[in-house]
């Protein structure tokens, strides 16, 4: 039986974390970027169980930085294993530095992983439900398109959404080109409104 990924889920950025620690979180995945000092905040959370992960936000090698790599997102399934197993009621939070592109492909990667059945376009109705903002990193959608055996289900429907985000928010299209992430803006699929 799938089980609709608990309400208790919350997608934020660093600057965000102060004002969720009254949220009773009992699970934080942290993606940071390698060189980023460990975060102070967490130490006034409640007890919790915590996980970080550091690789740099980026979609092509370069120099000096950190590329996203499959054995980041088996840390996420792997986290995800864990967390899903909890009987008891629980708060899920996950955060990178601003709350838009790692974090969100974690978040759909551990959506997806709870409900394997729901297609990759539920899930991201879902996902811009719980963060508006969200521009997954598309190698980490990739990776976990593959290793959840989503037959390229997810990375289809990571497109339709870029579209979506392009058509509502067009300033992502000169930030992420910026960004250096043209070809996420060239796999965007613009539907009919």
């Amino acid at each position: 039986m799938d089980v609709v990924f608990s309400p208790e889920l919350s997608v934020c950025g660093i600057e965000e974390l102060p004002g969720q620690q009254a949220r009773n979180v009992t699970h934080v995945l942290s993606i940071i970027d390698p060189e980023y000092p460990e975060l102070d905040v967490f130490q006034t959370y409640g007890q919790h169980h915590r996980t970080t992960l550091r690789f740099h936000d980026i979609i092509a090698a370069a120099p000096d930085r950190t590329m996203p790599h499959p054995d980041h997102v088996e840390a996420i399934l792997k986290f995800g294993s864990d967390f899903h197993g909890r009987q008891e009621a629980s708060h899920l939070l996950v955060h990178c530095h601003m709350g838009i592109s790692r974090s969100t492909a974690a978040t759909l990667t551990l959506m997806a992983q709870a409900n394997p059945d729901e297609p990759g376009e539920a899930l991201f109705t879902r996902l811009a439900a719980i963060r508006p903002q969200a521009w997954p990193n598309s190698q980490m959608v990739g990776f976990a398109d593959e290793q959840l055996g989503r037959k390229g289900d997810l990375t289809a429907a990571l497109g339709r959404h870029y579209g979506r985000q392009i058509r509502n928010r067009p300033q992502f299209t000169e930030w992420m080109t910026t960004l250096g992430r043209k070809a996420e803006l060239d796999m965007a699929i613009f539907e009919s409104a």
